[in-house]
């Protein structure tokens, strides 16, 4: 399948006319992204994740667009949906989506993982945090470390740079993962110079362990 990535956590799946977007999030470019899909997933409820206002008006508009979040978010989206659309039925197209489950979007196959976002604080409230598993090979973990159980990921989406996170636990999740092939996500935070050095960390040790790391800037695809 082709990936793009979009700016920050935000990326583009297309396989055989069908499209699927994930965290299409405020630093994103989410109409672009969402041009064409039939179904986008959202790991939490945080703004860089989920534009609301810029997605929801996205599904007014395309009523083949199916949204999936985890629970408490879905109930929030589509009360919100619901008190400001004309379409009845818009609401019906957000999906709740709970930890360990399997079901099919937008012609993929998803599995779901998790269900907590990483401490960033303990006086910063935690928030419901899915990652999602597509096709069986490739991991958006929104934001957490969270390693898929009982099987080994092909292609890794690694947030490189977070509020809840430093450097070291970032090589650490690659290294668990054991994943072949690694793409940055969750790097609008960082000007130029800090995603240099984190990228160089992580493709040092990744390759260590036998995962390539490779950058993708924002607009660019590749096949994995």
């Amino acid at each position: 399948m082709k990936m793009t990535k979009y700016t920050h956590s935000c990326v583009r799946l297309e396989r055989d006319g069908n499209v699927l977007v994930l965290d299409p999030g405020s630093f994103s470019e989410v109409e672009e992204a969402l041009d064409g899909a039939s179904a986008a997933l959202i790991t939490h409820e945080h703004a860089d994740h989920l534009d609301r206002d810029r997605v929801l008006a996205v599904m007014q508009a395309n009523t083949g667009l199916a949204l999936y979040a985890p629970a408490s978010l879905a109930a929030e989206l589509r009360s919100a949906l619901t008190a400001g659309s004309t379409d009845s039925g818009a609401a019906d197209r957000i999906i709740d989506v709970e930890p360990n489950t399997t079901f099919a979007a937008a012609g993929f196959e998803v599995r779901s993982f998790g269900g907590q976002h990483a401490l960033i604080h303990p006086l910063v409230p935690l928030v419901a945090n899915v990652g999602y598993l597509i096709d069986g090979t490739l991991y958006h973990p929104g934001d957490s470390f969270v390693i898929p159980n009982g099987l080994t990921v092909q292609t890794l989406l690694v947030p490189i740079h977070a509020p809840w996170s430093k450097v070291g636990e970032v090589i650490d999740f690659v290294i668990a993962s054991g994943a072949e092939r690694a793409y940055p996500i969750h790097d609008a935070l960082l000007n130029e110079r800090g995603l240099g050095v984190a990228e160089n960390h992580v493709a040092r040790f990744g390759e260590l362990y036998g995962t390539v790391y490779q950058h993708l800037s924002t607009g660019e695809s590749v096949q994995v």
